[in-house]
């Protein structure tokens, strides 16, 4: 019976495109504020929710887009001061529907044209009436990893969308990379262990080379998530020979049972003025005594900073006699620094004392040496141990490391001339607490400003985690390529996360809704259009599918989708 209506009406379309639950049909709106969609009756609103995607099918493009906002409408404004008995079910079910409906506001985010594998952006709207679907399975790989014939990227499986279990959501590791990045959320919305994933797919599958400035030891080795440990990069599947943990406290590493392989120590004689100028935020450093800094480097060498901080010195006050054979205190004499200045500076620095990674001198250089490793291929993840709650620590060590390390790749890029071949591999530099780094004002002055504008031309491009994104500088946050967005309740800073963000005002509906953990909203240059995830668990079921590959049959549910938009049969 089924072949003879096929001979007549034809060979079905595959189901697996056409078993979308239909929603409603388009009844107005426009490119720029959206789609009203008219809910069908039996379509009950409470399952519906915010960030869910859906598809216009059109008559010859099928709109793809994500509902924004969810109301209640009726056709008779009276229904609203005289309603119905809501006890009685038949004028309930009478009413519904006709005299009472749901409405969905969708955004239209791209466009897939017949015969078209790559997604495209909208341009225009959908006719009047055209039905509103659900989207598939099928229809959310081809948005979300299109096939391109001689173009093979690097994908990793970052979570499932909202009310689509089993979906998984692939993002563009190629594409993450190559622009900075940015992890935002408030506190205790998971965003380390969201930064944790993204590095993992990042170093399994060869996309980068990453820096991490761990501040609390969360990265490297096991770490304490709320289900007990979780193991860190290093012990993952296929990236313990990818993965160097260097430590600023060796006494910390072993208590925590930590394989480092550096032990990283920082000498006083190569400690130049400007990595300390950062620190003007952290510990009150003043204009003046910034460049009192750079003074005491011209007149006093590289060993400035060890006498500046010689404890047994003291400066002479004012109108006391200054003793002969005291740099500081020739200085002071010549009227080149006042004693309150240079008082102030010993006061402020002093606080190095407590830095054991501090010596006099060091007979290693450890910007070389974990340059070193990374030009080799290894991700370096730079453990802070007992100095992870001192910012002035983590500061000071981020800002020193990654002004040479930078500085190393300008040169060897610009040595390359063109030639990919001699070029360095690709860098990802991690810090938390961003925003120390490049608050508005001092961010154009500094090494993480220059890398965050240059984008990817050296090479280098920055991973900032932060919960305080209205404390960044409003251009470095314009050239942020991917944000990945936790909860924020602070209005400035959804504000400035979003900033720049076509849609921006729809999208903070979505974003206030986000459960406080394991969900986030992902936009940028990593995927298509934005998606809100769930994002998976780093757990043992995580570890075991990076040891067999997790995303080989996204590719057999692209291929059968386009024969079935091209209507061809299955194999």
């Amino acid at each position: 019976m089924a072949s003879e209506l096929e001979a007549i009406f034809g060979a079905r379309s595959a189901p697996s495109a056409m078993e979308a639950r239909r929603l409603g049909m388009v009844i107005g709106g426009s490119l720029s504020e959206g789609l009203v969609v008219k809910l069908d009756p039996r379509i009950a609103i409470e399952g519906l929710a915010v960030g869910r995607y859906v598809v216009i099918r059109g008559h010859r493009r099928r709109f793809f887009g994500m509902i924004t906002d969810i109301r209640l409408d009726s056709a008779n404004p009276d229904l609203a001061r005289m309603p119905p008995d809501p006890d009685d079910p038949l004028i309930r079910e009478m009413v519904a529907g006709i005299g009472v409906f749901g409405q969905i506001h969708v955004q239209p985010m791209l466009v897939l044209e017949e015969n078209d594998p790559l997604p495209r952006p909208v341009k225009t709207v959908p006719p009047h009436f055209s039905p509103v679907y659900e989207a598939t399975e099928e229809e959310v790989h081809a948005i979300f990893r299109p096939r391109v014939k001689g173009r093979e990227e690097r994908y990793f499986v970052i979570g499932e969308p909202l009310d689509m279990p089993g979906v998984r959501i692939p993002l563009n590791l190629d594409r993450f990379v190559e622009r900075s990045s940015g992890v935002f959320g408030k506190s205790g919305t998971g965003k380390t262990f969201l930064t944790r994933l993204l590095l993992a797919g990042v170093i399994y599958h060869n996309a980068s080379v990453a820096l991490v400035f761990d501040m609390h030891n969360e990265y490297g080795w096991s770490a304490t998530g709320e289900e007990g440990h979780v193991k860190g990069l290093k012990q993952l599947p296929e990236c313990f020979s990818r993965v160097v943990i260097a430590t600023l406290d060796e006494d910390s590493s072993r208590r925590r049972n930590s394989r480092y392989d550096l032990v990283v120590r920082i000498g006083y004689d190569q400690i130049e003025p400007e990595d300390v100028e950062l620190l003007r935020g952290v510990i009150g450093l003043s204009e003046v005594q910034i460049g009192a800094l750079y003074m005491l480097r011209r007149r006093l060498g590289r060993d400035w900073l060890r006498i500046l901080l010689e404890e047994d010195r003291e400066p002479a006050g004012e109108g006391e006699e200054e003793t002969g054979g005291d740099p500081l205190a020739e200085l002071v004499e010549r009227d080149l620094i006042t004693s309150s200045t240079l008082g102030a500076l010993q006061r402020k620095l002093g606080l190095f004392h407590r830095f054991r990674f501090l010596v006099p001198h060091s007979s290693e250089d450890a910007a070389q040496a974990i340059l070193s490793y990374l030009l080799q291929g290894h991700s370096v993840v730079l453990e802070f141990g007992r100095y992870g709650n001192d910012m002035a620590a983590y500061v000071l060590v981020a800002n020193y490391l990654t002004r040479r390390i930078h500085a190393e790749y300008v040169r060897r890029k610009e040595a390359a001339l063109g030639d990919s071949s001699r070029e360095p591999p690709h860098l990802v530099i991690v810090v938390e607490e961003a925003h120390k780094f490049l608050q508005p004002g001092i961010a154009e002055h500094t090494v993480f400003g220059t890398i965050a504008r240059e984008l990817r031309k050296y090479n280098v491009t920055l991973l900032i985690v932060d919960q305080r994104p209205s404390q960044i500088d409003s251009e470095v946050l314009s050239q942020i390529g991917t944000r990945v967005l936790c909860l924020l309740d602070h209005e400035e800073d959804v504000r400035a996360a979003l900033a720049g963000i076509s849609g921006a005002s729809r999208l903070r509906e979505v974003l206030a809704r986000l459960e406080t953990k394991q969900q986030a909203l992902l936009l940028g240059h990593a995927v298509p259009m934005p998606v809100v995830v769930r994002t998976r668990s780093y757990d043992a079921s995580f570890y075991e599918e990076l040891a067999k590959g997790e995303l080989g049959a996204e590719k057999d549910v692209v291929d059968r989708y386009l024969k079935a938009m091209r209507g061809e049969d299955e194999d």
